[in-house]
């Protein structure tokens, strides 16, 4: 087994270090961290090192010191949205000892007296603030990590003008450290300036009137900006239950379009990945507009079709193909990519998509569903039935028998 040579201490804001943590940090030879951990921990023994430029680099440095004893500080809990997950994916775990403090969220729950495990606990730290636009709902308690003063105040303007601006707002400053401070308020009216070090915490209420936008499937189409080409609303929902969205899982969205599956994929599980390919210029930006505003900011869009696009992407958990169906070979390269017990849904609404998909079902199995959907529409001064194109569906699990 590795020794383990590489050991991560967790600091509060007092600057306390149990015991075990004071003796290995005293054995390190090198010691990683920011300027704001050295102040709090004082001098120390082995060589301090401020995190590198790009952050990247410190990969390599950590390669070259493989073996020696090397410690890392980080604020509170490296594993809950710090340095220690980022690491694990770098270096096995026989080799990795981690050492927690309390992390701020547990911090802020104490001090608010609230149930940690009914909030939801987030990082827009180094993220795009937007993430936030995933996690909004009525009665929602949301713990968020911050990256300076100024994001309270974006999230502020966000929830203001998604119909939140009743939400209360409250800033928890260098909890632990004698600077600490509370600060609350609403979004609507929120005009306080907040050190740069803090955490924010958000009780949700809605505006009158709001309509507020679940994770269960089926968005409103009109929650999606379109050029008129996307997967309705009904189909969309149906679409997403066979494709079958878990914790972590990766999606091929082949034909993005407006980004309406793969978004919709992405906030149903916490976690869950998306790769949308999409050539088409004018989509990719609709699509890249509704992932921030329905936060998802990480859908990875791709300049590219299918079958060629497919080369090289990681491999899938569910595919849906939504556009390019009768392209040469495309259902089976998309086939062959999946991995056992994965889920492939195509959909088609002209006769020479719905083809492929007959051909599909008999050489691959799974099964045919059509899909009709009429929405009710003014007709004159009554109200009467109007159409949907109908949509045929083909879905089908990898290795089912």
């Amino acid at each position: 087994m590795t020794a383990r040579w590489l050991t991560l201490i967790g600091l509060g804001e007092d600057g306390y270090i149990s015991d075990a943590a004071r003796m290995y940090l005293a054995e390190a030879e090198v010691v990683y961290g920011s300027a704001r951990h050295f102040e709090l921990t004082g001098c120390l023994a082995g060589k301090e090192k401020v995190w590198p430029s790009p952050f990247s680099a410190v990969y390599d440095e950590l390669n070259a010191l493989r073996g020696r004893p090397v410690a890392v500080l980080a604020t509170g809990d490296p594993q809950w949205y710090g340095i220690g997950s980022t690491l694990a994916r770098k270096f096995s775990p026989e080799e990795i000892r981690v050492l927690p403090a309390p992390s701020a969220f547990q911090l802020a729950a104490a001090r608010l007296g609230w149930a940690l495990q009914d909030v939801e606990t987030i990082s827009l730290h180094g993220r795009p603030v937007e993430t936030l636009n995933g996690f909004l709902y009525p009665g929602a308690k949301i713990l968020a990590l911050t990256s300076n003063g100024d994001t309270s105040k974006t999230v502020a303007g966000i929830l203001a003008a998604s119909g939140y601006g009743r939400s209360r707002m409250t800033v928890l400053e260098h909890m632990g450290g004698e600077k600490e401070r509370i600060v609350s308020g609403t979004a609507g009216a929120w005009h306080e300036t907040v050190a740069d070090f803090n955490t924010l915490a958000l009780e949700i209420t809605a505006d009158p009137g709001t309509a507020f936008r679940p994770r269960v499937p089926g968005l409103t189409d009109d929650a999606f900006v379109h050029d008129g080409k996307m997967t309705k609303r009904e189909v969309r929902a149906v679409t997403l239950a066979h494709l079958m969205p878990h914790p972590g899982a990766l999606l091929w969205d082949v034909g993005l379009g407006c980004g309406s599956i793969a978004i919709e994929w992405m906030r149903s599980a916490r976690g869950a990945k998306a790769i949308g390919l999409e050539p088409n210029a004018e989509r990719r930006s609709l699509a890249s507009e509704n992932a921030l505003a329905l936060g998802v900011p990480g859908l990875d869009i791709r300049d590219t079709s299918a079958p060629d696009g497919l080369a090289g992407l990681p491999a899938p958990d569910a595919i849906f193909i939504g556009g390019g169906l009768t392209a040469d070979g495309i259902v089976d390269a998309c086939h062959d990519a999946l991995k056992d017990g994965g889920r492939l849904v195509a959909n088609a609404v002209t006769l020479e998509g719905e083809a492929v998909l007959l051909d599909a079902h008999k050489r691959l199995g799974g099964g045919l569903t059509r899909i009709s959907v009429e929405r009710a529409g003014a007709v004159g001064g009554l109200t009467g039935w109007r159409p949907l194109m109908p949509v045929t569906q083909w879905h089908m699990t990898k290795g089912a028998q």
